[in-house]
């Protein structure tokens, strides 16, 4: 029988789902089932008796909550600047969509292989050579709907209940609440500003047990844009091989940089074969509602993947995959053209951003977020989050949605036109009056 849900307060990202009155609608009588398992069903109390237990320590985005909150003050006919959500606003390249187009034409519309066509796997290792140097076999590469579920997936292969997994704070969400809900143990390493938010290997040292299992890095990093320097991640290559640990490196945002050439955490010593590669389409092809990612894994993990798709998604669509074809070969240079053009908004809306009082943002190295310090204003990241979206229409996301060490700051998402990033900021001056008096406050009790 249908079940009725509520969902309960958005607090901190976490969305709570509570089972509500009856496992049947009101008026209707249960049916056998509800019975012969056991379930019992009261009028007017909201009961967990029949959601899995991991459903309680999962949790959702910060992102998008506030995203719901801004779409219901537009439906009101208010005008929101969204600088919430890490969603480029460029779209898939003509040629991409013409290659969609004509896979449906050409009737690529049907089962397909469980690890991804042949022809998109061969591309994905002749493009993740000649972007990062990496050299992989096709048949190690896996497709999955979306870079999410590769990590969803990659998690429920390796980790079995009570394993360690460190992974970075302040970080992407999903990260703690696919680890938890997995059965392990979240064990975080913070980036911190005191260490220009790069990783410490010394404190990954000392958080490693004989538990540990796995260590995941995201470099550039969400919500910070750090980039890993190659020291620490040669350092983080020596400490996976000396205690056997695998790494999920998340490369979402591996093409945007804005100095350097990128190094893959694949690429050092001992580490091919402890390495698994998460990377999709969304963030450097701008190509968010197509839902496509990849894992590269090493040989014996791959048949655990696959498996994993055979008993959730099947395939990928046949006809998203070639299109992803055309992505990757690039032929308009569409995504150097997209990174040269979030690099200038990059310079102009940090530069701005510093001049809101009790605002401090460094330039970020990589990705399209700006993270801003806002302790010298006075009040929490979550207040200043509520005066920005409901009075000055300005939707962003309080930092203690990836973690509890990013509690004084704020992310913004730069991935918006130069117009938007500019009214924004004239926006937040306005209304900026409200911690204002508590920021000459702080100065007078400084000086």
């Amino acid at each position: 029988m249908k079940a009725w849900f509520r969902r309960s307060g958005l607090e901190n990202g976490k969305v709570g789902i509570l089972r509500t009155a009856g496992g049947t609608p009101p008026g209707q009588p249960a049916g056998p089932s509800d019975f012969a398992q056991g379930r019992r069903w009261r009028y007017g109390e909201e009961l967990m008796r029949a959601l899995a237990s991991r459903m309680s320590v999962m949790s959702g985005e910060g992102a998008l909550s506030v995203f719901a909150r801004a779409k219901e003050l537009e439906k009101q006919g208010r005008s929101i600047i969204h600088l919430e959500l890490g969603e480029p606003d460029f779209h898939s390249s003509a040629t991409v969509n013409e290659a969609a187009k004509r896979a449906l034409d050409e009737g690529k519309d049907r089962y397909c292989a469980v690890a991804g066509v042949p022809a998109l796997r061969e591309e994905l290792a002749v493009y993740l050579r000649d972007t990062r140097n990496l050299h992989v076999s096709p048949e190690n590469i896996v497709i999955a709907p979306g870079c999410k579920v590769a990590l969803f997936m990659a998690l429920m292969a390796l980790v079995d209940a009570g394993d360690e997994v460190l992974y970075p704070q302040p970080g992407f969400p999903g990260f703690l609440s696919i680890i938890l809900g997995m059965g392990g143990v979240a064990v975080p390493f913070e980036l911190s500003g005191r260490n220009h938010f790069q990783p410490d290997p010394e404190e990954i040292t000392a958080k490693i047990t004989p538990r540990t299992k796995a260590l995941i890095t995201n470099s550039p990093s969400n919500p910070i844009g750090t980039v890993y320097t190659d020291a620490v991640q040669r350092r983080i290559a020596e400490l996976a091989v000396e205690h056997d640990l695998l790494v999920l490196s998340d490369e979402i945002y591996a093409r945007i940089i804005y100095g350097g050439k990128y190094v893959s955490m694949m690429s050092y010593p001992g580490m091919e074969e402890r390495t698994l590669v998460l990377d999709g389409f969304s963030k450097s092809f701008a190509m968010t509602g197509w839902r496509l990612g990849y894992v590269v894994a090493p040989p014996p993990v791959v048949p655990a993947l696959e498996m994993l798709a055979i008993n959730s998604y099947t395939c990928v669509s046949e006809f998203l995959q070639y299109a992803a074809i055309e992505a990757l070969k690039d032929r308009e240079g569409a995504t150097p053209r997209m990174v040269r053009e979030f690099a200038g908004r990059r310079a102009q809306f940090v530069r701005d951003l510093n001049r809101v009082p009790g605002f401090r943002c460094a330039l970020p190295e990589g990705a399209f977020y700006a993270w801003v310090n806002v302790a010298d204003t006075g009040i929490s990241a979550e207040e200043l989050c509520r005066i920005l979206l409901e009075e000055a229409g300005v939707a962003a996301i309080p930092g203690a949605a990836f973690g509890p060490s990013g509690a004084e700051f704020v992310r913004f998402s730069f991935a918006s036109s130069t117009a938007n990033l500019k009214e924004a900021v004239e926006r937040i001056l306005r209304v900026s009056k409200a911690w204002q008096s508590t920021t000459a406050r702080s100065a007078e009790k400084v000086y």
